[in-house]
């Protein structure tokens, strides 16, 4: 069984930056796609980027060119570096493990969620 934590998450002023982090134990995530979503008060959960096991990566477009998802597989961890951060990023951020190596497969395993708060 998998287990996701995720760290990072805190308050930040509109602008900063964060880097969200998620670490994976009970078994290794290497071969498997993985992704952050968020969900705001009110809102439904929504994607907001994966990577695949070899690397490739997909955004929401409201995050492009701010967002960089990454991992490192011999930490069994992946990365979302945040900057320019708006107040409508705020949000509880989850690690998620998908099925496969691709994204477009199924989660299987989420993580407890780290809280996001963006201030103007």
């Amino acid at each position: 069984q998998v287990q996701l934590v995720e760290s990072g998450g805190g308050l930040v002023q509109a602008g900063g930056s964060l880097r969200l982090s998620c670490v994976a134990s009970g078994s290794t995530i290497s071969l498997n796609a993985m992704g952050w979503y968020r969900q705001a008060p009110g809102k439904q959960r929504e994607l907001v980027a994966a990577i695949s096991a070899g690397g490739y990566t997909n955004y929401t477009d409201s995050v492009k060119g701010r967002f960089t998802i990454s991992r490192d597989n011999g930490k069994n961890t992946v990365y979302l570096q945040m900057n320019s951060l708006k107040s409508e990023d705020t949000a509880v951020y989850y690690c998620t493990k998908y099925y496969s190596s691709s994204y477009y497969s199924g989660n299987d395993h989420w993580g407890q969620g780290t809280p996001v708060t963006v201030s103007s």
